[in-house]
């Protein structure tokens, strides 16, 4: 008999398994079968973790895992350290205080929010070694293939003593997370509100469970997508109009992505108003890839809305997606369900639109919300903000921006994404949203990063929204065309200030740049009173006061 060549008969197939089974004996002493004590908690980490481990910590942009966040923390640095950080959302003062302390030392993450600035000087400190700034389905999809977590520690609302999970509205990123894990012979620990007899849904099932820790203040979850329609300016509610008029009106856009901001809630809340007059009912805006916002309210109640699949919920929304299940894709115990990774190839490949905001535009239309002081990270915005490749089905916006796009050289039928980005001239502290270069350039250089953190690189941008007007640039034909037009909605900042007069005119002639006036919009007119809710106590009136608003948003 001849043997394989090259065959090793020594090597072992289940390093993997032995390893798993290594670490759940070394935790058996802090456990009843899945459940361990919360006051266990840090030495069950301290005995599953090994130095050098790929960790995920939910972590997510909503919900956290925050009393594990915190046991994570309080491990001795001796045993537990050099850990690679392997979460999309760094987003509470404890992510960061694993780096500080030794604990952690490598990060691949997607979002930072909060926790922008104080990334920034990490990162300039040398005290994190960066692996990449992600999109969500980029570094989910890691998941499966070089960035598999060794111990996931997770969330939910409530589990049964077989490890059986109940998430709630906020599923999230859990099921991604918890089956690449699980699969590859990792350790899922999960933190929850309560232990029950009998969960109402099972979001994760208990074979994929390992540890179970009741604790004791229930996890919180940032109302992130709540913006109070008291705080919408004069300024968002003309971009929204001219959003309205100028990009989904014109492309008859009915599936779309709004991104987080108040040039996007103002829209929403015009929806039933000013696109009401123009007789856009049914025509726009019906399918959505987007949480459960509270200013969507107004527009569902008046029937706008048809249907709304979510990444995450929403706090103070689960009443009142509970009782409207035609909107929200609801569970048979009533709740939503929310799964950010098939939102976001809904809203990748599913959508005609993304339309959100940035802090800096450069003149070849790259945007990026990481500035020299923020590194706020990118989300799911790199997903939603391009255009799929591999699209491979016609709609009327998809079909009409392709023919956009190609002019007279377009041979063979090719659509392409609506991308736009709405913005206003001037940011914060009036700094100027349009730059000639971007900070994340400078950044790369500071930090010896291969790649700029760009959010959304301008070959995938359409239209450019200020109060300035609209830049098709769909319809511009040179890099110069491009960059004029770019200048020509960007107002009196440096850049705007700096464009070429007489092109921008001819830009206008033919369309490229339409003004407020182009499109039949007076800015004067553009006041308070067209919002179909100018607070939140308005929009909790809206719902039948099925909406509960965090505490934080009540002033009455």
């Amino acid at each position: 008999m001849t043997s394989r060549p090259n065959a090793s008969p020594q090597r072992a197939w289940d390093t993997g398994r032995q390893s798993r089974e290594q670490r759940l004996t070394a935790a058996g002493r802090y456990a009843r079968g899945k459940l361990v004590a919360p006051d266990d908690a840090t030495s069950l980490l301290e005995a599953v973790i090994r130095p050098g481990d790929r960790i995920c910590l939910e972590g997510d942009n909503q919900k956290q895992a925050d009393f594990l966040a915190r046991c994570l923390a309080a491990v001795d640095p001796n045993t537990v350290r050099d850990l690679h950080i392997v979460q999309s959302g760094l987003v509470l003062a404890e992510h960061l205080d694993l780096f500080e302390a030794g604990i952690a030392r490598r990060l691949d993450f997607s979002y930072s929010g909060p926790q922008g600035a104080a990334l920034a000087r990490a990162l300039n400190a040398g005290k994190i070694e960066l692996g990449a700034i992600h999109t969500y389905l980029e570094l989910f999809s890691r998941y499966f293939v070089d960035l598999t977590p060794h111990v996931a520690l997770t969330v939910a609302r409530c589990a049964d003593r077989d490890g059986n999970l109940y998430m709630g509205p906020n599923t999230e990123d859990s099921p991604v997370v918890i089956e690449a894990t699980a699969f590859k012979q990792g350790i899922v620990i999960a933190q929850v509100n309560e232990l029950v007899d009998k969960v109402p849904r099972v979001d994760v099932p208990g074979d994929r469970v390992d540890f179970v820790v009741v604790a004791p203040e229930t996890f919180y979850v940032e109302p992130l997508f709540t913006r109070d329609p008291a705080q919408i300016t004069e300024t968002q509610i003309l971009t929204g109009m001219l959003a309205i008029r100028g990009i989904y009106e014109e492309y008859g856009v009915r599936r779309l992505n709004h991104g987080i901001g108040f040039n996007t809630a103002a829209i929403e809340l015009l929806l039933p108003t000013y696109a009401e007059r123009l007789g856009l009912k049914g025509r726009i805006a019906t399918h959505f890839a987007l949480n459960p916002h509270p200013t969507l309210i107004p527009a569902i109640e008046t029937g706008w809305v048809q249907q709304v699949h979510s990444f995450g919920s929403e706090v103070g929304m689960d009443a009142y997606m509970r009782a409207r299940p035609d909107i929200f894709f609801t569970g048979r115990d009533g709740s939503m369900a929310s799964n950010r990774m098939y939102c976001q190839a809904a809203g990748l490949y599913a959508t005609d639109l993304f339309i959100g905001s940035t802090l800096q535009i450069d003149l070849q239309g790259n945007s990026s919300t990481v500035t020299r002081d923020r590194i706020a990270g990118f989300g799911g915005a790199p997903n939603m903000g391009s255009d799929p490749h591999g699209r491979r089905h016609a709609s009327e916006a998809w079909l009409k921006a392709g023919r956009e796009a190609a002019g007279e050289q377009q041979q063979l039928p090719r659509g392409r994404k609506l991308v736009v980005q709405i913005v206003e001239t001037f940011g914060d502290k009036l700094v100027p949203t349009f730059v000639e270069q971007l900070d994340s350039v400078q950044l790369a250089e500071t930090l010896h990063l291969d790649l700029p953190p760009v959010m959304i690189y301008g070959d995938d941008v359409t239209h450019i929204v200020t109060e300035e007007g609209i830049a098709n640039l769909l319809l511009c034909r040179t890099a110069y065309e491009r960059e004029q037009a770019i200048r020509g909605v960007a107002g009196y900042t440096p850049v705007g200030r700096a464009r070429d007069h007489r092109v921008v005119e001819d830009l206008r002639a033919r369309k490229v740049i339409r003004r407020p006036e182009d499109l039949g919009i007076d800015p004067l007119d553009t006041h308070r009173s067209l919002l179909a809710a100018h607070s939140v106590k308005e929009l909790m009136h809206w719902s039948g006061n099925l909406y509960d608003p965090p505490s934080k948003f009540r002033n009455w």
